[in-house]
């Protein structure tokens, strides 16, 4: 018994709609018009399995063993599906020899095109947002025909090949015959009319071009690649068609001291060895203008300290991040006599005169204090 799941290339449990749209596909390869003659046996095997496989009845009788097809001396070509979907598969449901609907004619107005432009914003930008200008090439309504696309004091006129339908009837070669087909019309492109005398000023589009400056608000939280939708603000559409789209996407320019990292910012701060033993308060200049450093005595290199709230504003939502100020402490690399005295009393005080090596494990070193950073922001 032929497999007529195989043919087709379907499963055994496909369902109803997997089966006829596998069915449509392999008649429009194999179509004779499309493939040729060489494509007419395996045309008719498709067409053989989907007579069966299309139909509960008789895809139940072929599940159960049984060929309904040879039951009934194996008749060629399709049975028990009607005209309509041999149309539907060939034509798209368009009109035929037996009747259909016809298409009316195609509307020459069209939607205007989204405008993609490019801003460039600082960091501190992105952590307020801002107000901004920006200047882009865009498509207006003419202001000559008014989007008639027409020279003033004219009109479309209608088509002479296709009275004004937009489409007309060609004869195609089928399995079936002669079947007449509907297509767009030649002459006026589907429009049903034409335009005798196009509009000068816009080449028959209505629509020109022009430079516009557009007024953006930039919220706080932008970042690279983040698209702005500005919604019908971009070109008008042809022949008096609606605006599309303009789409601001942004590009953060790198900032010489503070880094970013999502929401949140990272700088860090130089403490001298001293200032680290000793414990100060430094002032640091942030976006929020100066904030106190509070750094602990016995500080060490590579420690962090959290400024709540001084961070990069959260797109659409409330809030800011958070500064974090990774501390760096600073070892002088030149010393007086009176400063190397001094330090080596200091060592004295301390039994650190002749320090033995002592490896520390890689959990509570400086490198872990800096991964651990790292890792939470």
């Amino acid at each position: 018994m032929k497999d007529y799941y195989a043919v087709l290339g379907v499963s055994r449990d496909a369902s109803e709609a997997e089966i006829k749209k596998a069915y449509r596909k392999l008649a429009r390869e194999l179509h004779p018009d499309v493939a040729g003659a060489e494509g007419e046996e395996r045309f008719k095997e498709v067409a053989a399995a989907y007579d069966v496989l299309g139909h509960a009845e008789k895809r139940a009788q072929y599940d159960r063993g049984v060929d309904p097809r040879a039951a009934s001396g194996g008749a060629g070509g399709p049975q028990g599906f009607g005209f309509e979907d041999i149309f539907e598969t060939f034509f798209g449901g368009g009109a035929g020899p037996f009747g259909g609907q016809q298409r009316g004619p195609a509307s020459r107005t069209q939607r205007g095109g989204d405008t993609l432009v490019h801003t460039e914003v600082t960091l501190e930008e992105a952590v307020f947002g801002v107000a901004r200008e920006i200047q882009v090439d865009l498509a207006d309504v003419c202001t000559t025909c008014h989007g008639t696309c027409c020279a003033p004091g004219t009109q479309p006129q209608g088509c002479r090949q296709c009275n004004g339908t937009g489409s007309v009837q060609r004869v195609a070669r089928s399995l079936l015959g002669n079947v007449m087909t509907t297509a767009p019309c030649p002459t006026c492109g589907g429009y049903g009319s034409t335009i005798e005398t196009p509009c000068h000023d816009c080449s028959g589009q209505g629509r020109t071009h022009s430079r516009h400056t557009v007024n953006v608000d930039i919220p706080a939280g932008v970042e690279t690649g983040t698209r702005i939708r500005m919604t019908a603000q971009g070109d008008a559409g042809i022949a008096g068609g609606q605006k599309g789209d303009l789409y601001i996407e942004i590009r953060e320019r790198q900032h010489p001291v503070f880094e970013r990292r999502g929401d949140d910012l990272h700088c860090t701060l130089q403490v001298p060895m001293t200032a680290a033993a000793l414990g100060t308060v430094l002032s640091v200049d942030t976006f929020d203008g100066a904030q106190d450093v509070d750094v602990r005595p016995g500080t060490q290199s590579g420690s962090t300290i959290k400024l709540k709230g001084l961070g990069v504003g959260r797109l659409q939502r409330a809030g800011r991040g958070d500064l974090l100020v990774h501390l760096d402490i600073v070892t002088p690399a030149e010393l007086t006599d009176e400063q190397a005295d001094l330090l080596r009393q200091l060592a004295q005080l301390r039994g650190e005169e002749a320090p033995e090596a002592r490896l520390a494990p890689l959990g509570g070193g400086v490198f872990s204090r800096l991964k651990d950073a790292f890792k939470g922001h």
